[in-house]
């Protein structure tokens, strides 16, 4: 008995140094790690992850855990019915589970795709002012079974976790709203500007319609803005869940490659797609990976020159498929390339000559970074850019007929614009 007394004391002392470490650090990704292995050790568990709650979409999705990679438990959801997390959710109490197979709402999916077998589980709700936040679970036991002191315990941790969250969320929600305010006085002194000028009797017709155009530009430029705010928001925060499938990356080259045909002519640059044979499938959300390969072009075809070249390439590695967005633009002064993936960053040599929100990069280096992947990019100026991304591969290949759409087949390696 007082061998349990001094181990259920000891455990209690760990919690303090817990909560003063958790208290320490206002990064989510740290503050997360540092609470599943935090769990693990208290409950002397193999592993131990936590499934936040998105109360809009009434799901739960993997965010951190001892036993999986970035990549893997990205865009793992969890259902609020027929799983133990989600019974925690909507009953707010703890589960303790000796054998999870023989349990009717363990969801077998995720041992499935992370490959780690469940035999034993406590679980407990992460709630702070009444609000659900998510759910801490700890995962086989190394010796015998949970005990009620591992439950107390878990549900301790669990309380200072959900308050440690809300408050690191609440943090870099304001510290990027902040700068979102800060990027929107500019634009809107313009639009204010712009409006009294109008209301000034002495402004020719000329006048007007030049202003009544800048109004609109900078509309367009706000809403654009918004968007791309709310797309990073999501992605820092953790909230998107990438939907993963497998998929032909050259059939996507292609299909981007067309998307950007028509703005490529019109600023007469040369758009042109290499593929080589028997290039493998990939396995990411196709439309977040579209959504970066647009971006890129989008840049690289506004930062060229007439008569330029876009190259859209890709090409196979042992452990990874690397892509490469190459133009023969204006290139990126060298002072310039640390900064090109902060928020609103944008090169002072640019400003001038095309409109934009300094946010692509930032979301593109989030989606890449969240599917476990990098984005890296080398600039000589007068000579171009070009942005390599690399995800790791999936290992599945097919023939390379099979890749193109019917019209395209005839194209051997490479097809201009």
């Amino acid at each position: 008995m007082a061998e349990i007394k001094t181990e259920r004391l000891d455990g209690y002392r760990r919690l303090v140094d817990i909560a003063r470490d958790l208290a320490s650090t206002l990064d989510l990704d740290i503050l997360l790690s540092r609470i599943v292995h935090a769990a693990a050790e208290i409950c002397g568990a193999e592993a131990a992850s936590i499934l936040l709650y998105d109360d809009t979409s009434r799901q739960l999705y993997f965010q951190v855990s001892t036993n999986m990679d970035e990549s893997t438990r990205r865009g793992i959801t969890v259902p609020l019915d027929g799983s133990i997390a989600g019974w925690i959710v909507n009953n707010r109490k703890p589960v303790r589970i000796t054998n999870a197979h023989d349990d009717s709402r363990f969801y077998s999916n995720v041992e499935a795709i992370t490959g780690l077998s469940t035999q034993s589980l406590l679980g407990v709700p992460l709630i702070t002012k009444n609000k659900i936040v998510g759910v801490l679970e700890a995962l086989n036991k190394h010796r015998g079974k949970f005990s009620d002191n591992d439950e107390s315990m878990l549900l301790v941790l669990g309380a200072q976790a959900a308050v440690a969250i809300e408050n690191t969320r609440l943090f870099q929600q304001s510290d990027l709203i902040s700068e979102f305010v800060h990027e929107l006085r500019t634009p809107l002194s313009s639009l204010s500007t712009a409006t009294y000028l109008l209301l000034r009797p002495e402004m020719s017709q000329e006048q007007r319609d030049q202003i009544i155009n800048n109004i609109h530009n900078e509309t367009m430029r706000l809403n654009a803005l918004a968007s791309s705010f709310l797309d990073l928001a999501r992605l820092e925060s953790g909230r998107v869940q990438f939907r993963k499938t497998i998929f032909s990356l050259a059939d996507l080259l292609y299909e981007c490659k067309d998307v950007m045909s028509s703005k490529a002519i019109e600023d007469d640059i040369q758009l042109r797609v290499e593929s080589p044979e028997g290039l493998p499938l990939i396995e990411a959300d196709r439309d977040k990976i579209k959504q970066v390969l647009l971006n890129l072009l989008s840049n690289a075809i506004k930062y060229n020159r007439p008569n330029g070249t876009v190259m859209l390439r890709a090409e196979a590695r042992e452990t990874e498929t690397a892509i490469f967005v190459q133009d023969t633009g204006i290139g990126i002064p060298e002072e310039a390339l640390p900064h090109l993936f902060e928020k609103f960053y944008r090169v002072r040599e640019h400003e001038n000559r095309t409109s934009g929100t300094g946010l692509g990069l930032s979301i593109c280096k989030q989606i890449i970074y969240g599917h476990g992947g990098r984005i890296e990019v080398k600039s000589k100026p007068s000579v171009g850019t070009a942005f390599i991304l690399y995800i790791p591969r999936s290992g599945k290949t097919i023939p390379r007929e099979e890749n193109i759409p019917e019209p395209q087949k005839a194209v051997k390696k490479s097809k201009n614009v």
